[in-house]
């Protein structure tokens, strides 16, 4: 905010300048700044300097102004302007890359943060925000700007998080773990540097640094990430107890996992609470399993039937089955059954289990009164 301050106060020295050689209002224009109406600010400095001016200080306060009205396609005409008189400015090449990537053209937003990189290779600042535009960790350029930009400034806590993650991506963790320490070296108190070292710490067994860093973390408040990563620490200590507390704890938070239920069955086992381990063993094969595989099956059985596998069709619809039992199934089955087997009495079997699995009454409403209409027609047939 102080330096923010700073720009504004400069720009605003610079334009009431400016206005003693062109008769400005001074007053107005220390009125717009001091409460931000930088809209008002842009449109009377272009009614005084004029469009086509071609005076470098102008064009950047025009730019400036419109900048900070969010007026993006204004502000980059003046910059634009301005990078023609002078090509090598920071300030306006900077200027501009944030404009284009507001505007989400990151491409050139690039081009810009380039040609800074060409007038000064030791930019932290540039690599940091050349970084921030490629979204995938995976990106090999993104791994390039952030090494980059912790070697010009290892003390930064967003960088250093940053390329942890990528570190960690591709099981660097002894590296991942070096840059979070300098940077937490430099700031004990940033609190997302420590939650990033946790899980890093995690792998390279270095239990006991987690329970303490973690447990001081979670005196602040409940952090899903925290908690999991300390009752992780827990059992590999084998405080099978204090990890189990934890993982309730996220249980409770309706933040648990497939891993963390199994790491829970697993605490159980070894504390000999085998009824415990039981019910937390089928907890994590249900969450393992997506509720969404008994409609895969059911949209693998209708492709196999309309391409007339039937056998083939039958075999998914009963797999599907094995999962959950799907109304949808149920009824797939008897129209197999029915129709294209002709085996009468199964497909009865299964409409009547189709009825009783409560399909829904509103959106399944034909297909429950062709059931029914199908098992009455059944019975008279008999």
């Amino acid at each position: 905010m102080k330096k923010f301050t700073l720009v504004a106060v400069g720009l605003l020295f610079n334009i009431i300048a400016f206005g003693q050689q062109l008769a400005l209002d001074k007053d107005k224009l220390f009125d717009f700044y001091q409460n931000q109406r930088y809209a008002e600010a842009a449109e009377y400095l272009k009614q005084n300097y004029g469009e086509n001016t071609d005076d470098l200080k102008a064009l950047t306060q025009m730019g400036y102004c419109f900048l900070m009205a969010g007026n993006n396609v204004e502000a980059e005409k003046y910059y634009l302007k301005a990078n023609l008189l002078q090509s090598k400015s920071l300030p306006i090449l900077f200027n501009l890359a944030s404009i284009n990537n507001r505007r989400g053209n990151t491409d050139k937003a690039k081009q810009y943060y380039g040609a800074i990189v060409e007038i000064d290779s030791n930019n932290f600042i540039v690599y940091k925000l050349l970084a921030n535009l490629y979204n995938s960790n995976k990106d090999s350029l993104k791994r390039v700007y952030l090494l980059k930009a912790n070697k010009l400034m290892p003390t930064d806590g967003d960088v250093a998080v940053d390329l942890a993650e990528v570190h960690a991506l591709y099981q660097d963790y002894g590296k991942a773990y070096e840059v979070l320490n300098v940077a937490i070296k430099a700031d004990n108190e940033n609190f997302v540097l420590q939650r990033t070292k946790l899980p890093i710490a995690n792998y390279l067994k270095k239990y006991d640094e987690v329970i303490v860093a973690g447990e001081a973390l979670l005196k602040i408040g409940p952090d899903a990430a925290v908690i999991k990563d300390v009752a992780k620490a827990y059992y590999f200590t084998k405080k099978y107890d204090k990890a189990v507390a934890l993982f309730t704890q996220l249980e409770k938070m309706q933040m648990q996992n497939e891993n963390t239920l199994y790491f829970t069955t697993l605490c159980y086992r070894y504390l000999k609470n085998f009824k415990m381990a039981a019910m937390y063993a089928k907890k994590t094969i249900d969450e393992g399993i997506s509720p969404n595989i008994p409609n895969y099956y059911a949209l693998l059985g209708l492709a196999y039937e309309e391409n007339q596998q039937y056998s083939m069709a039958n075999a998914a619809y009963k797999k599907g089955l094995f999962f959950d039992t799907n109304p949808t199934l149920y009824y797939r089955l008897a129209i197999l059954y029915d129709t294209k087997l002709k085996q009468i009495k199964t497909a009865k079997s299964y409409y009547k289990l189709y009825l009783k699995s409560k399909p829904n009454v509103r959106i399944d409403e034909q297909e429950i009164k062709f059931a029914k209409a199908r098992i009455e027609q059944m019975d008279l047939t008999k």
